[in-house]
């Protein structure tokens, strides 16, 4: 079941994002001046059930945990005293990322590469 999520993934649809990012904590609306465009992929290892170290796209250093409830991977991030919780499902081919934090929800879809 686990191996349904391997692989890139890319981001299609999005709602409530902004929302979201707010309530972790991430400028929205940041002034960007780009010399270069990198395009990075972030991969994480981790064992199921497991306490590890992170660190987020966004630089926050998280405790996190992985586990797997159903046919749903469930991802719970902690720090500076917020937890945010990611449950990542497959349904008709897509991932998709539901996010919470504080009551704050987003829906991230994915398509596979």
């Amino acid at each position: 079941m686990v191996e349904a999520f391997n692989g890139p993934w890319t981001l299609v649809d999005s709602q409530n994002l902004d929302e979201y990012k707010k309530a972790v904590g991430i400028v929205i609306k940041p002034t960007i001046v780009i010399s270069q465009v990198v395009i990075n992929k972030r991969n994480i290892s981790f064992k199921l059930g497991k306490e590890f170290d992170e660190i987020t796209p966004d630089g926050r250093q998280v405790k996190s945990i992985v586990t797997l409830e159903g046919e749903s991977l469930v991802h719970v991030q902690r720090w500076d005293g917020k937890e945010t919780k990611i449950v990542r499902e497959i349904k008709d081919g897509k991932m998709i990322n539901t996010l919470t934090l504080e009551g704050v929800q987003a829906v991230c879809t994915y398509e596979k590469e």
